[in-house]
């Protein structure tokens, strides 16, 4: 299957379980694959045949900027819902990183794959 590629998406929410964690908003990075038919878009050269993944790109950092979660998970899995509401898109992998979350350590992350529900 086809994939479009979104790496290293900087921005920054509520996230974590600690109330120092939930004081101010903290740096994530969010990379996506994105699974989807690209053939028409590939033989057409035309926008509107593929994914608008510049649109796509506005609403995670709108949910992101605005969320509130505890776990990176759960903010992934959000992240996930949002790509999957496009048609075009058919599967799509989400992960999540949070740097220096731990001491030594330059990220933790999650990483979760979820498809169309048929």
């Amino acid at each position: 299957m086809d994939r479009i590629l979104i790496r290293d998406l900087s921005t920054r929410c509520i996230i974590g379980i600690n109330d120092e964690e939930r004081r101010e908003k903290q740096d994530v990075l969010i990379n996506l694959t994105i699974f989807a038919d690209l053939h028409q878009a590939g033989t057409s050269d035309r926008f509107e045949d593929s994914v608008d993944f510049r649109a796509l790109k506005k609403l995670i950092l709108n949910l992101v900027e605005k969320s509130s979660y505890h776990l990176i998970e759960a903010l992934a899995e959000a992240i996930a819902d949002v790509c999957l509401k496009d048609e075009a898109i058919l599967q799509v992998k989400v992960r999540v990183d949070k740097p220096y979350a731990l001491r030594f350590a330059r990220s933790v992350g999650v990483e979760i794959a979820r498809k169309r529900q048929t």
